[in-house]
């Protein structure tokens, strides 16, 4: 049997499997124990029952994704509205420190990558699409670079490579909590609060999912709008670029239309609704996550030979070391460098998403800190993608 979801049942189908996934973590502690995102715990299950159905030739179910770019979309602009020139100058060390790190993790990668493959004699260059192309580049990379090497002689680059992403996506956000959680017990970092506290959110931290506020239809419109402006013109800035024969991902015009309409209204000395425009961003990161994890087709992984494996694994082990030990290091030993760290393991396995997603499940544990959330975006979504295409370049060029 074949299922066609339209897009109205697909929606309704991944807010079914959201609360799945919330209520799952809620009756198993070891979840909500290593901040493990709703998103993926619903996500990854239904994506498990896909391939269940697929191998028994039960049925297959046909999702309906138009909304997941929009979601993503949505979310990148939000962020982008937290681009402000007068908080970068009270963090303008750290994005510098933050981004050196993602510099020194796309090489160590890339070199992780092609070592193992030349020691189990693949092509060098099948390497990298288990390294920095879908780690720190995510799906999209992945399904730009993977046809280049292809079309070079690297058979099976693009399937290799999309695959990666999709471990990477899972194991950005398990390793993510892991690695948090450890830092703390371990080093005994003081936290904004205690995670057995009894305290509600909203007398510990700034911003939580869980608080309850008064809604204002005025703000909600404007904070939309302010969204929908961003992205329009950020879709013709895209255009832009895209001439350029540079690849970038989708979402970049947006998110620098947003940067400029926040910095300009900080000029101007007018308000930005930035709480609004931050909660339409986080149920548009729920959602586009939900989505990505139900649409992973986990029968690729299949396809992976065991020295694929061994260079996978050895990705995780590589991001979570590096997360633990340097980029804690490196930013502060502290709680806020905790935060930092759990961040790297998602976008550095990942994608941004990942990363700001293990960011909020911890801080609505221990408590919220502002840096990490407009150093890691800045980082993640603006700089990365640059230096990542830019290395990946270098790395092919050496090898060929």
């Amino acid at each position: 049997m074949e299922f066609n979801l339209n897009i109205y049942e697909t929606m309704a189908l991944v807010s079914l499997i959201f609360y799945m996934g919330k209520y799952i973590r809620n009756k198993f502690s070891i979840l909500s124990k290593y901040c493990i995102p709703p998103s993926v715990v619903g996500g990854f299950i239904f994506a498990i029952l896909i391939l269940i159905l697929k191998l028994t030739n039960i049925a297959t179910i046909n999702l309906d994704t138009t909304l997941q770019e929009l979601f993503m979309t949505a979310f990148f602009t939000s962020i982008g509205f937290t681009a402000s020139l007068k908080i970068l100058k009270q963090g303008g060390i750290k994005v510098v420190s933050f981004l050196g790190l993602a510099v020194l993790l796309v090489i160590s990668q890339n070199i992780v990558g092609i070592s193992l493959a030349s020691m189990f004699n693949l092509e060098p260059l099948l390497g990298l699409c288990t390294a920095s192309i879908p780690m720190i580049g995510g799906h999209g990379t992945a399904g730009s670079f993977g046809p280049l090497l292809e079309s070079m002689g690297v058979n099976g680059a693009t399937t290799v490579s999309i695959a990666s992403a999709t471990f990477g996506l899972i194991m950005g956000s398990l390793v993510g909590g892991f690695v948090a959680r450890g830092l703390i017990h371990n080093h005994k970092i003081k936290t904004i609060h205690d995670e057995n506290s009894t305290i509600p959110p909203e007398e510990v931290g700034d911003y939580n999912e869980e608080n309850t506020n008064i809604l204002s239809l005025k703000r909600l419109i404007t904070g939309s709008s302010f969204l929908f402006i961003a992205m329009g013109f950020g879709s013709i800035i895209s255009d832009f670029i895209q001439k350029t024969g540079l690849t970038f991902p989708s979402y970049i015009g947006a998110m620098l239309a947003a940067a400029i309409i926040r910095n300009i209204y900080d000029f101007t000395g007018k308000e930005v609704v930035e709480k609004e425009i931050e909660t339409l961003g986080s149920l548009s990161l729920s959602f586009f996550l939900t989505m990505a994890l139900m649409g992973l087709k986990l029968w690729q992984l299949f396809d992976l030979a065991l020295p694929l494996m061994v260079m996978l694994i050895a990705q995780v082990l590589l991001v979570g070391l590096f997360a633990y030990i340097v980029t804690y290091r490196v930013m502060g030993k502290n709680y806020e460098a905790v935060v930092f760290a759990s961040a790297t393991c998602g976008f550095g396995m990942g994608a941004t998403p990942n990363a700001i997603a293990n960011m909020d499940e911890l801080t609505n544990r221990y408590g919220f800190v502002h840096t990490p959330y407009f150093v890691v975006p800045i980082v993640g979504c603006l700089f990365i993608d640059f230096v990542n295409s830019a290395i990946i370049t270098m790395f092919i060029n050496f090898i060929s």
